[in-house]
């Protein structure tokens, strides 16, 4: 671990990439350095940046080293680039940091660790990848616990960054088109452990091919806390939430059980929070239920991986789905879990989508968005079956082909659930 004793204070830093974490990087480090900014956006100054000698460069998550402006200039500073992790973490070392990553169900798991912490009278702060960035928490004391939601992206490039309890979900092939090659990608979620030391705790979905792989290949200091076992049934009763019964969600308690543990938090508490859990927008959010029908808003989903627990619950299903396909993405779903199920798929990758759906299920595909909605809402109201259907809006692709981003997408599919079939 290098020596990060107030490493950014009086020095010459370069903040590249002006959005949110970028920006509150900014507002942090302004008072007591020289900062220069940059983003890409701005055509011009590069040649005067790549002339200055900074003592260090924060980068914000978005950019890639291999594709950007200033991209060998970065490459010839690799040494010095950091980011606003690293800088939060050599402000606030003293403070207890629990860190969750993985490929999917780390903003869920985030929040609903945040409701529980909360709820035993925590001062706690819920950071990072979910949309607030770390540098911009007021009136933080010893006391304050942070809890933080780390992308690939951010873990990267972070150099200084150590957590006190780390979570890694899963992992399933995503973001090569950034990272590209998955041996990468893994090595960027494990450095949230490999900077660990013994005091440290990690918690692993040891059943995940990867997260198994890299624990056979390299040893780490942090007590290792494998999640193995299925999640004992009573507890679930006792909890009697809806919304945790996929596997996925029930994977994801199984991590906020062992934090509690460690923490040695109250149970009866814990089991208050998440019966009253009602989970994040677009994240397998019911947006509409009777007893002939239910929409599930799930426009989070940018992988069939995190579309696969969900539809391995549901029968008798109407998938949305397409966008911008994950390079490597695969469709991990037997013709059993399928039963009764349709696609209908959208986007500018539909012949990527219709070339895995089609072995599965029967499907039809459509311009756009709107057109699909149109055509299935004449189908669900003519539909003179008895049994229960279910809409599911679960993309498995970025949003980017059409939309600023997942949200704008969710909102979007609302709007026309409730133009056309008057929900």
């Amino acid at each position: 671990m290098l020596n990060n004793q107030n490493i950014f204070y009086k020095k010459k830093i370069l903040i590249y990439g002006l959005g949110k974490s970028g920006l509150s990087a900014f507002k942090f480090l302004k008072k007591n350095n020289q900062i220069t900014t940059h983003d890409d956006k701005i055509k011009s100054g590069i040649k005067r940046i790549t002339s200055v000698k900074f003592d260090y460069i924060i980068i914000s998550p978005g950019i890639d080293i291999h594709k950007c402006n200033l991209s060998k200039f970065l490459k010839k500073n690799s040494k010095k680039i950091y980011t606003d992790l690293d800088v939060f973490y050599s402000h606030h070392k003293q403070n207890n940091k629990i860190t969750i990553t993985g490929t999917n169900g780390k903003s869920t798991t985030a929040k609903i660790l945040y409701e529980v912490l909360k709820d035993q009278k925590i001062d706690v702060r819920l950071v990072g990848n979910i949309g607030n960035p770390v540098l911009l928490e007021k009136k933080v004391t010893n006391k304050t616990v942070f809890v933080i939601e780390a992308s690939s992206y951010q873990l990267e490039y972070s150099k200084l960054f150590k957590s006190n309890i780390s979570l890694i979900l899963n992992i399933s092939p995503d973001h090569l088109e950034r990272h590209r090659t998955i041996t990468r990608y893994v090595a960027a979620k494990f450095k949230l452990i490999k900077n660990q030391s013994e005091n440290d705790y990690a918690i692993l979905n040891t059943k995940n091919f990867y997260i198994k792989r890299e624990l056979k290949l390299k040893n780490f200091l942090p007590k290792l806390i494998k999640i193995e076992n299925n999640i004992d049934e009573r507890f679930l009763k006792r909890i009697n939430n809806q919304y945790f019964s996929t596997d996925g969600n029930r994977e994801n308690i199984k991590f906020i059980f062992e934090v509690t543990k460690i923490l040695k938090l109250k149970k009866n508490i814990l089991i208050k929070t998440l019966k009253k859990f009602k989970g994040l927008k677009y994240r397998q959010e019911k947006i509409f239920q009777s007893k002939k029908l239910t929409i599930i808003n799930d426009s989070k989903s940018t992988s069939f991986s995190s579309s696969a627990s969900l539809l391995k619950s549901l029968t008798n299903v109407h998938w949305i789905v397409g966008g911008q396909a994950k390079k490597g993405d695969k469709l991990l779903l037997s013709q059993k879990n399928c039963k009764d199920f349709k696609a209908y798929i959208f986007g500018a990758n539909k012949s990527f989508f219709i070339s895995k759906i089609k072995r599965l299920m029967k499907y039809e595909s459509f311009a756009d968005l709107k057109s699909l909605i149109k055509k299935l809402s004449v189908e669900i109201k003519t539909d003179k079956k008895i049994a229960h259907k279910t809409i599911l809006f679960s993309p498995s692709a970025a949003s980017f082909d059409y939309f600023k981003n997942f949200e704008k997408r969710g909102e979007y599919f609302n709007q026309l659930i409730k133009k056309y079939l008057n929900t």
